[in-house]
């Protein structure tokens, strides 16, 4: 029976609920994943902005930033609801049949409505938040100038307030060989 997407939330029906990931998982993968893609639109026009960002735990949000100008400022100040994924991949994976190739991947979807922060110190807070992610070892003031208010006036700063998320893990060490066909030889799964 066809399943009727229209009516539930965007992490409502997983179809391979095996492959579904518990919210602790999901915490986990955020606080790691290197490069999410924000999709966001104008009128119709769906857009994907890949970017980097940090997951706020402690006010449920990811936070990414732009350019104080354009598309991304432009599409959110006029339709904020957003979809951001984070994903990961592993290796190919072959199979004996066609419908059976895959690939070992992780991946979190976020659902919510994006805001941009305006004052100077959530703005701040939020930026150093993104450094102090992907460059722990660094300290403000020491390693680096600290950010100017120039600098804070000339970028946007989004926090994107998470109302739902769903994550996914199918990282299997060989896909599924049927039965009805050949085995692949040991040469197409060296690792």
């Amino acid at each position: 029976m066809p399943r009727d997407y229209q009516k539930v939330g965007p992490a409502e029906y997983q179809r391979r609920v095996e492959l579904k990931r518990d919210d602790e998982w999901v915490r986990e993968f955020l606080r790691h994943g290197q490069i999410a893609h924000v999709a966001h639109s104008s009128n119709d026009q769906p857009f994907i902005t890949p970017t980097n960002f940090w997951f706020d735990e402690i006010n449920n949000q990811i936070i990414f930033h732009s350019n104080i100008a354009g598309r991304v400022r432009s599409n959110l100040e006029h339709a904020p609801r957003v979809c951001l994924e984070v994903s990961e991949y592993g290796r190919l994976l072959p199979a004996n049949t066609a419908l059976e190739f895959s690939i070992q991947f992780r991946s979190v979807m976020v659902f919510g409505s994006v805001s941009i922060l305006v004052e100077a110190v959530d703005r701040r807070r939020a930026l150093y938040g993104l450094i102090n992610k992907y460059f722990p070892n660094m300290t403000a003031g020491k390693e680096y100038r600290p950010i100017t208010d120039k600098e804070i006036a000339s970028t946007s700063v989004y926090a994107l307030a998470i109302e739902s998320w769903s994550g996914k893990e199918n990282w299997v060490e060989m896909a599924d060989q049927l039965p009805d066909w050949p085995p692949l030889p040991d040469e197409f799964f060296s690792h």
